[in-house]
């Protein structure tokens, strides 16, 4: 195996945009079709009792539990956010050896609980794991830039600098006045790197908004791609992203 595909993808709990409808059956069918070997999701339900009670077919277990089954990936959840019927949080999954290391805590207020989901990965082939951050952050840009800040602390102190690094998720960053806070670790934005710069995810039915991202550092980027169009347009509020990546020698 020489390269991977990395896809991040924020499925709005497995409702549609408007959260009418319940596109679980959708999503898993669409994503399989990308063959990811690394899947970052966000805002991955944990539990709902109360659509669990409402909507028929809503699964009785977890939602990471239920795309690993549907996908035949091994899968790791970290949640974030807890409530009275039920918390939803990111999950990290992969067809390859899937070791399940932290869940950061980058809360900064009380509305909004996020995190960074911190796992290893073992490709087939591979002589060494890569190092995969699953991120969700805030709105407003104060927010982030606290979260971006802990994000590098995180890095700087808890993993090799040697290692390679994918950090994916929804960044919420639409003015990208907060990103470069990231340059000084060395992370290069894939569709930076191939298109000059973002491309937009938000809102999935006609994107304007670059606000789901995926760095990497010490790997080496092939293509990068934003999933636009049928189905995507329909499944969730986010298109998915996705980047062929390779070892650097």
């Amino acid at each position: 195996m020489n390269t991977i595909t990395v896809v991040s993808y924020n499925i709005h709990k497995g409702m549609s945009p408007l959260n009418r409808i319940l596109n679980l059956d959708g999503m898993a069918q669409a994503l399989a079709r990308l063959s990811p070997d690394i899947l970052c999701l966000q805002e991955v339900q944990g539990r709902n009792l109360k659509r669990l009670a409402s909507l028929k077919g809503y699964p009785s277990y977890s939602q990471h539990e239920w795309f690993g089954e549907y996908l035949s990936l091994s899968a790791s959840y970290g949640k974030n956010c807890s409530y009275e019927h039920g918390h939803h949080g990111n999950a990290t999954l992969s067809p390859h050896l899937l070791d399940p290391k932290h869940n950061v805590n980058i809360t900064v207020n009380r509305l909004e609980k996020r995190g960074v989901l911190h796992c290893e990965i073992h490709p087939a082939g591979w002589d060494r794991p890569i190092v995969v951050l699953n991120a969700h952050l805030n709105l407003l840009h104060a927010d982030r830039v606290r979260q971006y800040h802990a994000i590098i602390d995180y890095i700087r102190h808890k993993l090799d600098p040697k290692a390679p690094l994918i950090l994916a998720g929804d960044f919420n960053d639409w003015s990208k006045k907060s990103a470069s806070i990231l340059e000084p670790l060395g992370l290069i934005e894939v569709f930076g790197q191939i298109y000059g710069d973002s491309l937009p995810t938000f809102p999935a039915v006609r994107p304007f908004l670059a606000l789901d991202r995926i760095y990497v550092k010490n790997l080496s980027i092939h293509q990068a791609t934003v999933h636009t169009g049928t189905p995507w347009a329909s499944l969730s509020d986010h298109l998915p992203i996705s980047a062929k990546l390779g070892l650097v020698a």
